[in-house]
């Protein structure tokens, strides 16, 4: 099992990000964090990097209910999405299989959350 799903995009770098950041909006997410790895880099390590943007997204209603059902679980939140300028020149979005990520939590009562929030982000990708 992948712990992600992504798909190569049309576009530029900052019209994917923008119409990724309005598919997690139609989806009920909402972007807590943002990292601009290549900006990052640059700063901290004075390397070059391709364009590279994590948003942390969450759902509120989703991550409040696996809040209740396991009180640590913020360790895996928010759901990563990414979107990057690969080697070829393409623009890539992916994200976080939360299926794969709860793998680990032996809590029966997350399945359900996890292939809910799945599909909605399986929906976020497809739809960039």
């Amino acid at each position: 099992m992948s712990y992600y799903f992504s798909r190569q995009v049309e576009g530029n770098f900052e019209e994917v990000e923008k119409r990724t950041r309005e598919a997690l909006k139609q989806e009920g997410f909402g972007v807590l964090t943002e990292i601009d790895v290549k900006e990052t880099l640059k700063k901290k390590l004075d390397v070059d990097f391709r364009k590279y943007k994590i948003l942390g997204a969450c759902n509120p209603p989703f991550a409040y209910k696996a809040l209740l059902a396991e009180d640590k679980i913020g360790t895996m939140l928010p759901c990563n999405v990414i979107i990057q300028e690969t080697e070829a020149g393409e623009i890539e979005v992916a994200a976080i299989d939360p299926i794969a990520s709860m793998q680990a939590i032996q809590n029966p009562s997350l399945g359900d959350l996890a292939n809910q929030v799945r599909e909605k982000l399986r929906r976020v990708v497809e739809n960039v």
